[in-house]
């Protein structure tokens, strides 16, 4: 018998901890819920659930001291579904170590499909140590992390030291928003410019190098005022 993936809501409207709970437990997801912050950081530490969805406007705290209270300790994937649209807020919510966001209201497929990425990325980093260097690939695309190649059907393509460092950091995340600053911050160090024009240079080269109509990209998207995204990688694509 298989054991059902665990999932913990945190959420204060009632209306949508249930719609939420009765959408996952129809798709075989054990659930649990909480309706503060407070009963939801015990659950975090004593059940350890295998992924958390978490409103930040919750009545005692904001969901963001819960995301960094859990980061101290633990890698467990968090998607964040908030009503809070500003690019601002999301952007908070992805630097203090949230996985995702979604943004109310939502459809029930994308919020499956959303819980699928993060466990999949997350289940890869837990189990996948020894092959975490393996190849990414997707579409036609495949990066060799280990001999530093990047070939885009059947041809490679160069990039520079500073290309190539973006583009790894992208396809490791496969799937994930990163943020501007993130990026920033693991190619040029914490005393980089934190303006974007110099990331923004860079992946208009990247792109211009390996998308067929740079302006509508397939391998790396644009969360406008957020980020970037890369297409994920086609070995995490089944199953859980």
């Amino acid at each position: 018998m298989y054991q059902k993936v665990s999932v913990l809501i945190i959420e204060d409207e009632k209306s949508i901890r249930d719609f939420i709970s009765k959408t996952l437990s129809s798709s075989e997801y054990k659930v649990a819920t909480a309706a503060n912050g407070k009963d939801g950081m015990a659950l975090i530490t004593s059940s350890l659930p295998d992924l958390v969805l978490l409103d930040l406007g919750l009545p005692d705290m904001d969901g963001l001291e819960i995301i960094k209270k859990t980061r101290e300790w633990s890698s467990l994937p968090i998607i964040v579904i908030s009503a809070r649209t500003q690019e601002k807020e999301k952007v908070h919510a992805l630097d203090a170590g949230a996985d995702d966001y979604i943004t109310k209201p939502f459809g029930t497929n994308e919020l499956l499909a959303r819980i699928r990425t993060a466990i999949r990325h997350n289940n890869r980093l837990v189990d996948d140590g020894t092959n975490s260097n393996r190849p990414y690939s997707a579409d036609g695309l495949t990066i060799d992390f280990e001999k530093r190649r990047v070939i885009l059907e059947d041809k490679e393509i160069h990039l520079t030291r500073v290309e190539y460092k973006i583009v790894s950091l992208l396809a490791k995340n496969s799937g994930k928003v990163m943020t501007y600053d993130t990026l920033i911050d693991q190619v040029w160090g914490p005393y980089a410019d934190d303006n974007n024009r110099i990331l923004r240079v860079n992946m208009a080269n990247i792109r211009r190098k390996i998308e067929a109509n740079p302006g509508e990209p397939k391998y790396i998207f644009t969360e406008l005022g957020v980020g970037y995204r890369m297409l994920e990688d086609e070995g995490l694509a089944g199953g859980y």
